[in-house]
Formats: C-alpha cells, sequence, structure tokens
C-alpha cells in the first residue's frame, strides 16, 4: 500500500524570505505541490492617485537586490505615456545599469543561495562532494567568500551613475540624471577589470571570456569542460560535473513553456519609445516559447487571476484593465484551505498558459534562429541543451551563469559606446494616457503598467518574475511554474527536504526580505522578522 505523506515547509527560501510550500507525497515522491507568497505587497495601492513620477521613487524600494530593475521599468512605462525622447547616452546608461545589477546577482545567487545545497548531506556519498563542501559551503567554503566579495563590484559601476545602488532614481522619462565624465568612465572600465580578474575569468571560468563564448552547443561545452585542468577545475567546470554526477538534471522541469520581455533598448533603436517599436529594438530579445515553437511577445496576451489569491474575485484580466486589488482574510500554511484562496500572489497567464521567467526562458530566446536583427544576440547554446536535457534545476540554473560572460562584453561596449559631449536628458511633455515598461531583471521577465488620469496615477501594476513563477492554480486549476516543478520530485527525507529547495531556488524565488532567528541546537524557530 502507497504511504501517503504531506509536508508544510516555511520558509523556503533564505534571505529573499517568505516563500512556503505545501507538498503531497506518495511514495516519497510528490505527487501536488502549492506555493504560498506569505505577505501582502500592496504597492499597487501606494501608488494610487500619487504623481505619475512617484514609481521613481517609491517602485524600487519593492526589491533590495532588483531596484535597478524596477526603476528601469518605471521611468520605461512613463517614456511610452508620455511619448518622450530618449537621447543615446541615455539609453546606455540605463542598460549598463541594469546590466550591471544583473551580472551582481550571478555569483551572490550562486554562492550564497543556490550552490550551498549541494553541499547538502544528501550528496555527501558522491565523489565530488568533498571538493563542493570545501568551494560551496556556505560562508566557509573558499569560493564562496571570494564570490560574494567579487560581486559587489559590479554594482559599484552601478552606483558611479546611478549616485546610488540599491535604490536609486536616476533614470527619470527623457532620460538619465547624470552626466558622466572621462574619469567616470575610466573608473567604470577598471571596476569591471578587477572584477574579471578577481571572478569571472580566474575562479569563475578558467579561462578567458572570448574562449567561453565561443560554446555553441552541449557537445561544445562538454569538451570545453575537459580541454584542460583550468576549465575542468573551474568554479564552473565543477557544478557542472557535479550537477550531472548529482542527478541535478533529473527533476524540477515545470511548465516547459517560457516567457521573456527582453531588455537592453539599443541605443539607435528606440529614441522614440513606444509599446509596438519596443521587440524590434531590444537587444537581448522577447518572447515565448511553448515547447515546441516560438511566437512574438504582446504585452496584451498577458492576463493575471486571484481565483487562489487573498483578493475579491474579479475576472482575470490584463494589468491596464486591473482593478485595485481589495484583500481579503489571510490564513498560515498549517491553517489553509488550498482549494480555495492560498497566496499573496496573483496567478499570470500568457495566451492563458503558465509561463516559466528567468534566465533560462531569456537565453531560450536567444536561441531562436527566426526574426533575427543585426543588432540582437543570438545564442545556440540553450536552444541545443533544451532539445537534449529539457527544463530542470541543472538547466534552469546553469542558463543563470552562462550570462555573465556575455554581459561583461555588452557593458565594455557600451561604456565605450558613451558620448561624453552628448545629450542625456531631454525634457518631456506630461499628459495623461497609458504607459508599459519592462525589461529583464536579474530573475526574469518585470514589468510596470501605468494609467494616468487628470495628472495623477489612476492605476499601477507591477508584474515581477517571482509572480510568474511563484504564482498559484488559475482559475481553471492549473498550477504555477514552481508547484508544477515540484510534481514528481522524490524526496529522501521528509525532514531535510532539500530537493524543495533546490527546485525553488533554482527559480531564485524572492518575495520579501527575512530574518528568522533559531535556536542553535534544536533548530527551533524562536522569531521570525519581516523587513
Amino acid at each position: 500500500m502507497a504511504i501517503q505523506k504531506e509536508l508544510n515547509i516555511s520558509p523556503v527560501g533564505r534571505v529573499e524570505g517568505d516563500l512556503d510550500v505545501k507538498v503531497y507525497m506518495e511514495d516519497g515522491v510528490v505527487t501536488r505541490a502549492h506555493t504560498q507568497a506569505a505577505m501582502f505587497r500592496g504597492f499597487e495601492k501606494i501608488m494610487e492617485g500619487k504623481d505619475p513620477q512617484a514609481g521613481l521613487i517609491v517602485t524600487p524600494r519593492i526589491c533590495g537586490i532588483c531596484g535597478g530593475s524596477h526603476l528601469y521599468c518605471a521611468s520605461s512605462a512613463l517614456d511610452t505615456a508620455w511619448q518622450t525622447t530618449l537621447p543615446p547616452n541615455a539609453l546606455l546608461l540605463r542598460a549598463i545599469g541594469q546590466a550591471t545589477e544583473t551580472i551582481q546577482s550571478i555569483p551572490r545567487w550562486f554562492y550564497a543561495i543556490f550552490a550551498t545545497d549541494m553541499a547538502n548531506k544528501k550528496f555527501a556519498n558522491k565523489p565530488l562532494y568533498d571538493e563542493v563542501v570545501k568551494r560551496f559551503a556556505a560562508y566557509v567554503g573558499t569560493s564562496f567568500q571570494r564570490g560574494v566579495v567579487a560581486s559587489g563590484r559590479p554594482v559599484e559601476v552601478y552606483a558611479l551613475f546611478g549616485g546610488q545602488w540599491p535604490h536609486s532614481s536616476y533614470m527619470v522619462p527623457g532620460g538619465v540624471m547624470c552626466a558622466p565624465t572621462l574619469k567616470d568612465i575610466t573608473r567604470a572600465h577598471a571596476i569591471m577589470n578587477q572584477f574579471r580578474k578577481d571572478w569571472l575569468e580566474t575562479l569563475w571560468l578558467g579561462c578567458s571570456i572570448e574562449r567561453y563564448l565561443q560554446i555553441k552547443s552541449w557537445d561544445d561545452l562538454m569538451a570545453w569542460v575537459d580541454e584542460n585542468e583550468s576549465q575542468r577545475n573551474s568554479d564552473l567546470g565543477l557544478f557542472v560535473r557535479a550537477s550531472l554526477e548529482f542527478g541535478l538534471h533529473k527533476f524540477g522541469q515545470g511548465v516547459g513553456k517560457f516567457v521573456a520581455y527582453g531588455t537592453y533598448l539599443h541605443k539607435d533603436h528606440y529614441q522614440k519609445p513606444t509599446v509596438e517599436g519596443r521587440n524590434a529594438a531590444l537587444i537581448s530579445r522577447s518572447g515565448f516559447y511553448d515547447g515546441n515553437k516560438y511566437s512574438v511577445f504582446d504585452h496584451m496576451s498577458i492576463k493575471e487571476h486571484v481565483s487562489h489569491t487573498w483578493f475579491e474575485d474579479v475576472p482575470a484580466a490584463h494589468p491596464w484593465d486591473e482593478p485595485m486589488p481589495v484583500p481579503v482574510q489571510s490564513h498560515t500554511l498549517h491553517q489553509t484551505d488550498f482549494k480555495k484562496k492560498y497566496s499573496w500572489s496573483k496567478a499570470p497567464r500568457y495566451q492563458d498558459f503558465a509561463a516559466e521567467a528567468g534566465p533560462l526562458a531569456r537565453v531560450i530566446m536567444n536561441a531562436n534562429p527566426d526574426n533575427l536583427l543585426p543588432h540582437q544576440v543570438f545564442d545556440p547554446l540553450f536552444g541545443d541543451v533544451m532539445d537534449k536535457m529539457g527544463p530542470n534545476v541543472f538547466t534552469r540554473t546553469l542558463a543563470r551563469v552562462h550570462e555573465a560572460a556575455r554581459l561583461y562584453v555588452l557593458i565594455d561596449e557600451w561604456l565605450r559606446q558613451i558620448d561624453l559631449n552628448g545629450e542625456f536628458y531631454i525634457k518631456p511633455e506630461e499628459k495623461d494616457g497609458k504607459g508599459f515598461g519592462a525589461t529583464e531583471a536579474a530573475r526574469g521577465a518585470l514589468a510596470h503598467w501605468i494609467e494616468i488620469e487628470n495628472g495623477v496615477i489612476k492605476n499601477y501594476q507591477v508584474m515581477a518574475p517571482t509572480t510568474w513563477n511563484v504564482g498559484p492554480n488559475d482559475d481553471q486549476g492549473k498550477p504555477g511554474p514552481i508547484e508544477a516543478a515540484l510534481e514528481g520530485t522524490e524526496i529522501e527525507d521528509p525532514h531535510d527536504p532539500v530537493e524543495v529547495g533546490m527546485v525553488a531556488r533554482s527559480f531564485d524565488s524572492c518575495l520579501v526580505c527575512t530574518v528568522h532567528a533559531h535556536d542553535g541546537k534544536s533548530g527551533k524557530e524562536l522569531a521570525k522578522f519581516k523587513l
């Protein structure tokens, strides 16, 4: 007779807090899962009735890691609503800000959030376990410390132009509020070069960026790992070898559909911002991939469902058509009836499908050989990886870390393209209207929708990448991406369900920063503080 069991896991996140999960198991395998966002965010309510530019100040505070991405969206939404004109320098400095924020998160997320799970005792019988523990163990791992320290470098560049990081407001409708000098550009090059020397080439790749970017297929990647001792023993080489040995490619598949908004608007193709002209101006492309074919991204294909969200019921709607949410009674994980409302997260759908957002979605779009423009990224690697392995914990993580080398090259190119004698800001005319601003935050597709009426915000909607991934069941009872990815996962030890954490952390779910206090001996939670 099959042994059935239920697990309530709270919290699943580490620093990035309040994700709770309930799983139902049969003979140790997850048959169904529910994700619960345990905290009300409410930024849409804060924005109601405010000056349209309030989003430039308020929304970067949504996240301590992706604040620059929210600023990028807030300013872009007003660009389209006010029909601004953007100087090429402004598009370059916005792209540099977005890219430095994303590249800093790669070593920080990999070492501090994801790789420490590879040092779990579950893998203690594997030949590579001792080396993984030596390098990736939390706080004491040799690479953990160097990687986390190096992650602070790129945002020093962001702060040069943005004045501070996180929570800056240097991007504004019509451009940017900075005019760098040659000294600033030189210093930015020096900082990024130090990042390359401290971590990217020496510790992470074990080779030059140029050599790594020659990889175009799964076989190329395997050949690169075995090409020499430097690459084989690099942190990336160890991650690839250990992931395959530990079986990280065998669980965490998900819904098999992907959405990316794309990012980095080309300096010569988006000086007159419009929603319709955005796709063609992107350097890193947008799109929707259903597992078999690509389709052109259209933000009007997005709807949010709230039938399982702790908001009053309204029909699924596009963000421009959504009313301000009205909260209802929430419950703790143990008290929740999962047939009813069970999360503060809404359930976004694209063409009525749950879709995974994140680095894996981005690299899949960049592997699309069709409709490619000369200024856009084409990287076929993950088209081949998906054909051979499909989505799973390993490919999702590999996609995130794969982006580091290309981002470094792009940042270097953009710094060289800044015209120090050119314009950085063109004052726009404020007007009523609707706007849409989007980007790819480190974790995935992020967008803001704004409606301005009588000079103030009538409606403001923020859809974060975690909303896409951690969302609950929709109106049809279909699971969200992380809920689906947990199904089929084998949990070896119900008292230490590290597999659940690895699936969730491969998406890098981020809800709110928290601090948990535990008794070091008993593991009992003493208190929890929400920040």
